[in-house]
């Protein structure tokens, strides 16, 4: 097999990814991301990343990658917050305290059915009201998790992260290409289009 299609949208997983020399084509999924009444964070990651793995073409000898990734503190999901209320709202809730990052991630090939969980553990500072407002002023935290980015300024709002650092930015890398190379699928090639 060869060929690998990331069912996501994400230009981070994407990064991820070809930094390591992988060859993608990209095809977002377009899956409903409602969390349903009751479910837990892990169970909802699953469930999302499912749906967008089968919501993808796969053809003969091709792999599709799909993923899912939320915040979690309080046994609640933090989603994309929707408006800078609830972004403020959400970077309230997890200020000064440590919260989880949940990605759930499938790997499909001929035969092949792999999915696993990654759960990361992210220490924030105590952000005072002037960081805050800033911060999302910024805008960084649309589109985002938990309404930060650790790839990004909001980097300056962790103090520390247990486990995987690249499931924070949206994709635990060096699980998925566990899975992969388990899986025989495609392999790193860290040397692809670098210069000698």
């Amino acid at each position: 097999m060869t060929g690998l299609v990331l069912a996501s949208a994400s230009p981070r997983r994407r990064e991820l990814l070809e930094r390591v020399g992988l060859s993608i084509d990209v095809r977002p999924a377009d899956v409903d991301e409602a969390a349903l009444v009751g479910e837990t964070p892990a169970a909802y990651v699953g469930r999302i990343a499912r749906a967008k793995a089968a919501a993808v073409p796969r053809f003969p000898g091709t792999w599709v990658l799909a993923a899912d990734t939320t915040v979690t503190i309080d046994g609640l999901i933090l989603a994309k917050a929707s408006s800078r209320d609830e972004a403020t709202e959400m970077l309230r809730r997890i200020s000064g305290r440590v919260h989880q990052v949940m990605t759930s991630f499938v790997v499909l090939g001929d035969g092949i059915v792999r999915e696993r969980l990654v759960t990361s553990d992210v220490e924030m500072i105590a952000i005072d009201p002037t960081t805050l407002a800033d911060y999302v002023a910024s805008n960084e935290w649309r589109g985002k998790a938990g309404a930060y980015a650790i790839q990004g300024i909001g980097a300056a709002l962790v103090r520390g992260v247990s486990g995987s650092v690249t499931n924070v930015i949206g994709l635990p890398l060096v699980e998925v290409l566990d899975v992969l190379r388990d899986a025989g699928g495609p392999t790193p090639r860290f040397t692809a289009g670098r210069p000698a």
